[in-house]
């Protein structure tokens, strides 16, 4: 199985006629993922060749869920119509809104989290400032590569980008069932926590492994629910032990204060929770494996 996105997902591409849209259409289409149309205000009735695939256009998100049935919706949109397109994915009642734009201001996000939250959190999102999410051999909705893994039992969330790659590629062997970028920036939708909850509920995901980074408090936080409510081993990364005090590392969430936010602290208290917490993205990926071995033995 899988979490938020399976192989009868159908996706829409907001921005998708633009040059990042275009691209990463692409390369979705070529995933295998069913991607039925994109929204560009003002196209409305055009068609977009990409690749093989010509995709219809249209002016609203309501009006492709209408035409198309999507259900989902991967948003390429430059960062000041960023929250527009968010909030108009929610209005209309989209099921999963993958926010792939980076550079979006804190207050936009904050503004169409608040929104999705007062309309009922119909719409899950994920990110922004993130690669998306993956089913491998089933769906791939952004820009996670679809060739450096293959589908098996590990679920992954991860706070970074490149470190999900790392891991999914380390670990192709085994394979995972989905793999979740949650995106850095200090506000965002879908938490380490939500994609815990979902892959402990997930009857086929049999190891979870969790990549955080230095900032902020998620991972404690997740230890925290770690520790009360997921079963399943879990092995994580921190990103950041080498990171000096107060300044910015890669993300806009990546910063330390005090001993607030230190990837020790967090270490620290996935460890306290059961986590086998690795010194590097290959330990942690040998971890996975071992916890693993233990499980079936």
């Amino acid at each position: 199985m899988s979490i938020f996105l399976n192989e009868d997902s159908r996706i829409i591409v907001q921005g998708m006629t633009g040059a990042e849209g275009r691209k990463h259409t692409a390369r979705m289409l070529a995933a295998g993922t069913n991607v039925v149309g994109g929204v560009t205000p003002g196209k409305g009735g055009q068609k977009a060749e990409i690749g093989e695939a010509n995709l219809p256009v249209f002016n609203s998100v309501a009006e492709a869920m209408s035409e198309t049935g999507a259900d989902t919706t991967v948003v390429f949109v430059p960062p000041k119509f960023a929250k527009g397109a968010v909030n108009e994915a929610v209005d209309a009642g989209i099921g999963l809104a993958v926010v792939i734009t980076e550079g979006i201001p804190v207050h936009d996000t904050a503004a169409f989290w608040a929104h999705a939250r007062a309309t009922g959190n119909r719409t899950r999102i994920i990110g922004p400032n993130c690669p998306g999410v993956i089913s491998p051999g089933k769906s791939n909705a952004g820009i996670i590569p679809a060739d450096i893994t293959s589908s098996g039992r590990i679920g992954l969330v991860s706070k970074s980008g490149t470190l999900t790659y790392q891991l999914m590629y380390e670990l192709r062997d085994i394979g995972f069932s989905t793999a979740v970028g949650i995106g850095g920036d200090p506000i965002i939708g879908t938490t380490h926590i939500d994609a815990l909850a979902a892959f402990e509920a997930d009857p086929e995901t049999e190891l979870i492994v969790m990549i955080g980074e230095i900032g902020g408090d998620a991972e404690e936080r997740a230890a925290a629910f770690i520790k009360d409510n997921v079963t399943k081993p879990v092995v994580g990364y921190v990103a950041g032990f080498t990171a000096p005090e107060g300044k910015t590392m890669g993300h806009a969430g990546a910063i330390v204060s005090g001993s607030s936010g230190t990837a020790a602290a967090k270490k620290e208290a996935l460890e306290a929770a059961g986590v086998r917490v690795g010194k590097t993205p290959s330990e942690t990926a040998e971890l996975a494996r071992a916890s693993l071995v233990q499980t079936v033995a």
